[in-house]
Order: structure tokens, then C-alpha cells, then sequence
């Protein structure tokens, strides 16, 4: 129950009445919510006061009515007094939908995590390295206790995107949703590390357009075509070689690289960086940036 601390107000009345009285100084008021749905199950918000020791700060009489759409703060109603609280709006196909904040926001988050949220989002052909360097990043940053989380390409296909096929409107979805979903991890002041082939520049930078200036690192693993085919780590290069898989990346499908990515992690010949060497590649750009610190 939320607790109103003397000599500030305690709130109660019925679904038709907000009614408060002044608590003595030294009494705690409790709100209980109400259970009832409306007037005639009598009083929906109720009060008790126990008396405890000390001295307490004065709050405003804080209560909410179950009837309507009346939100009382601070004595004021919307639609009344005050600022109207009900800023109805329309996003695609959702209509009205209100966006609701919140006191904690993510500089205070930062503050405690000793970090600032970002999105390094990974992209490459398939085999080129994209999920085993984001393991590595993710282990180099957990040593030096930032927290992180991956949002590889398969992973999310079991769970949130397990509805969408590889056909081209499917992909856009699937890296808007990822997009989505990264940007919320980095408002959370997570490091997040996206790691899935998002062949197309366009939907790369529609991710980038979802979030703050430079909180969005593009990484480009380029290793070519004919080492990512001989690694065929899982199969599908011979796959869509044989036919048997429509739309491949890099066989039958296009892959557009970046044109003004923060990274690159290039393969020269048959010298390849290990995995741990790259991500401290990357987490060198981090601490330069200043996101390894709040």
C-alpha cells in the first residue's frame, strides 16, 4: 500500500468523492485501493492511520478515482484544473495510445550502471563472425563489469520473430522489431549488441534513426564471400547452392556493406584476427567514446 507520512494528507472517500484529511504529526496514512467497481459497492479508497515516532515532510494529498477518466494529482483533475494528462495519439496502426514517463530516466540508469546504453550492431554475411564476436565482446565487457545483452539474428527467430519467413517484407520486420527492441535495451542503459546478417542499408539505417546521435555503432565484419562459404558453419551456403534454400544472402539475395560504418573488421587473405582481438577493437572505440563510463 502507498503510504502518506504526517503531517501531509491522508486520502479516502467513494467512487463520487476525493475527501482528505490532515494526518498529526507522527501518523503514517496508508491508501488502500479499491476493490469495488463502483459506487454501490461502497467506498472504492479507504485510509488507516498508525501512529509512529519521529518527524516527516509534508506530501500533497495524491488519489485516483475508478469512475470516469479522471486522474486526480495533487488535487487537480484533467479536463479541469490544471494540465490535461490524457495526450491521446495515433503510431501506425495503434490508436489511442498515451506515452507514459517515468522520474527514473536513462541518465539516472547510467549513473548506476557506470555506463551509457548503446546499440553495436554487427553485420556481415552469414559466417563471417558476426556471433562469435559479439560473444567476445559481451565477455571482454562483462570482465570489465559493464553489462550487456545479444540480440542475435537466430535467437530472436525462435521467440519474438518466430512468426516472420526470410521473404524480403519479412526481413524488413524482423529488423525493425530488432531495431525496436535494441533501442529499448539501450534506453535502459544496457550495452546492447545486435549481431544478424540486416543485409539491406536502408533498414540499418532505420535502426540508426531510432536512437541518439553516435548511440548506434555499425560493425562490419568484412570477410568475403568465398571464406564465409568455405566456413559454411552451418550448412546453408551448400544449402543454397543445391537450391534447396530460395532468397540466400550472398548467393541469390543481395548483401549492401556499409558505406559509413564506425567498424570495420576486415579479413585480409588467410589472416584473420581472432575473435578476443576484434572485440577489443571494438571496446577500444567504447572507451574512446566515453561509453564505458557514466
Amino acid at each position: 500500500m502507498p503510504a502518506i507520512r504526517g503531517p501531509g494528507a491522508c486520502v479516502y472517500g467513494t467512487s463520487g468523492a476525493l475527501r482528505s484529511r490532515r494526518a498529526k504529526d507522527g501518523e503514517l496514512g496508508f491508501v488502500g485501493c479499491c476493490s469495488g467497481l463502483g459506487a454501490a459497492r461502497g467506498p472504492q479508497l479507504r485510509s488507516r492511520v498508525l501512529r509512529l515516532g519521529g518527524r516527516s515532510a509534508r506530501l500533497a494529498p495524491v488519489g485516483a478515482m475508478e469512475q470516469g477518466r479522471t486522474a486526480y494529482v495533487n488535487s487537480k483533475a484533467d479536463g479541469s484544473e490544471g494540465e490535461n494528462l490524457h495526450q491521446i495519439s495515433t503510431v501506425g496502426n495503434s490508436t489511442n495510445i498515451k506515452w507514459h514517463g517515468c522520474s527514473v530516466d536513462k541518465l539516472e540508469r547510467q549513473e548506476l550502471l557506470q555506463q551509457k546504453g548503446c546499440v553495436i550492431w554487427i553485420t556481415g554475411l552469414s559466417g563471417s563472425g558476426k556471433s562469435t564476436l559479439a560473444c567476445a565482446l559481451s565477455r571482454g565487457l562483462h570482465s570489465r563489469g559493464k553489462l550487456t545483452y545479444i540480440l542475435d539474428g537466430d535467437n530472436v527467430r525462435h521467440g519474438l520473430n518466430s512468426d516472420l519467413s526470410f521473404r524480403a517484407e519479412d526481413r524488413v520486420e524482423n529488423i525493425r522489431r530488432i531495431g525496436e527492441v535494441a533501442k529499448l535495451f539501450a534506453d535502459s542503459g544496457l550495452i546492447c549488441i545486435a549481431s544478424l546478417i540486416s543485409p539491406y542499408r536502408k533498414d540499418r539505417a532505420a535502426c540508426r534513426a531510432m536512437l541518439p546521435g553516435g548511440d548506434f555503432i555499425e560493425v562490419f565484419m568484412d570477410v568475403p564471400l568465398q571464406v564465409c562459404e568455405a566456413r559454411d558453419p552451418k550448412g546453408l551456403y551448400k544449402l543454397a547452392r543445391a537450391g534447396k534454400i530460395k532468397g540466400f544472402t550472398g548467393i541469390d539475395d543481395p548483401y549492401e556493406p556499409p558505406l559509413d560504418c564506425e567498424i570495420v573488421l576486415q579479413q585480409k587473405g588467410s589472416k584473420c584476427a581472432s575473435p578476443c582481438e576484434m572485440a577489443e577493437e571494438v571496446i577500444g572505440f567504447l572507451e574512446e567514446k566515453g561509453y564505458l563510463r557514466a
